[in-house]
């Protein structure tokens, strides 16, 4: 397939990288971690891309992180060595984690005793030994042992004491930072997080179990985070790219959401106050965003202006079906001569994450121009 050389001329639905932010926000992330002191292992869960995993690496990454066994997998076969999975490890996904181990650093999470049971019974033919991270809920109560109960202590305390298992140390990640209302509650989740898990070290420290490492991480609380002492890595992954839902959190600009979804109008009715575009849920998702923010975006917003990064304050998309995006207006005179059969639109999306994983490929543009293709590592077997 040839590879379009202008933004408009590629098919749509299609999903754009502006590269020029994309590079900055690469860097800048990078460079925060420099200056705190910590290691970035990058989430790539939200580009899915070994391009821009590869220059991660380049830019002084340190590993990655991944979410499924598929990421897992292709990440090796494309010679990435050192990988944290940061899911919950399950029984149905230990022999296969058995073979990539032998061929990559496989940094396995846990939080349950079973799963200790299950990786210790296991028969080694060699020397390979599984790193595992002890899953901490640092606030946000999804996976992770409570750090104050005496079952996070005796998973330290077994952890320490495996021949299977090498304990690399704590984990955790603050995804309540997604339900703050403004930066200053970003930043104060941030240093909730990193005070939970440096107590709960010290704390194992100084009963005399080894605690090597602690790692943290989200994109919004890693963006402004002031204070990270104590802690060895971090692993926000949205950074990549951003969306409007961490403009709303207030941890980025319009300016830094590097990735968009180019669109076509396909139906517009004379006289009527919406418009039909080709991207409906299986391009833009129907991620929300933070309903619990005062949002007017609904399920997408249109730019007005892409090169001075303005949206348009009226054109939204209110209604997504599988392939189908309206766009309703209030009053139809906002877009009567506008907006025509056949006319290209750019959105910007709530969540990038789910955004990019519907799609294929990204175009990676310069200003109108088609760079480059890259693949999109989106399966799941």
């Amino acid at each position: 397939m040839r590879t379009p050389t202008s933004i408009y001329d590629v098919v749509t639905p299609a999903l754009l990288i502006d590269h020029s932010i994309l590079e900055r926000n690469l860097t800048r992330m990078q460079d925060r971690a420099n200056s705190l002191g910590v290691t970035l292992r990058p989430h790539i869960k939200t580009h899915k891309c070994v391009e821009i995993a590869n220059h991660q690496l380049e830019l002084g990454a340190r590993g990655i992180t991944v979410s499924t066994v598929y990421e897992l997998e292709h990440f090796i076969a494309a010679g990435f060595n050192d990988i944290t999975w940061a899911f919950p490890l399950i029984p149905a996904h230990v022999d296969r984690v058995v073979e990539l181990n032998e061929k990559a650093t496989v940094r396995l999470v846990i939080d349950s005793m079973e799963m200790v049971d299950r990786l210790e019974a296991i028969e080694r033919s060699g020397n390979e030994r599984f790193h595992v991270w002890l899953k901490v809920d640092c606030g946000y109560h999804r996976a992770g042992v409570d750090p104050k109960s005496p079952f996070a202590e005796q998973l330290v305390r077994v952890l320490n004491d495996c021949r299977n298992i090498i304990f690399d140390g704590i984990l955790t990640h603050s995804g309540h930072s997604y339900e703050a209302h403004n930066r200053d509650e970003v930043v104060a989740v941030a240093e909730q997080e990193r005070k939970v898990m440096v107590e709960f070290a010290e704390r194992m420290r100084n009963r005399g179990y080894k605690v090597p490492m602690i790692s943290v991480g989200s994109t919004p609380t890693m963006s402004v985070v002031e204070n990270l002492d104590g802690v060895s890595e971090m692993r926000p992954g949205n950074y990549a790219f951003y969306d409007y839902t961490q403009v709303m959190l207030g941890v980025c600009g319009v300016a830094d959401c590097a990735l968009s979804v180019m669109s076509t109008v396909v139906s517009h009715q004379p006289g009527a106050a919406y418009f039909i575009t080709d991207s409906g849920a299986l391009a833009l998702s129907k991620d929300s965003g933070p309903t619990h923010i005062s949002n007017d975006m609904d399920i997408g917003i249109v730019f007005e202006d892409y090169e001075r990064k303005r949206l348009h304050p009226h054109v939204h998309m209110k209604i997504l079906s599988q392939e189908h995006g309206k766009v309703l207006i209030s009053n139809s005179r906002v877009i009567a001569d506008n907006y025509k059969v056949g006319e290209k639109i750019r959105i910007l999306e709530h969540h990038s994450c789910l955004t990019a994983a519907n799609f294929d490929h990204y175009y990676v543009v310069r200003g109108d121009e088609v760079i480059d293709r890259w693949k999109i590592l989106r399966g799941r077997i």
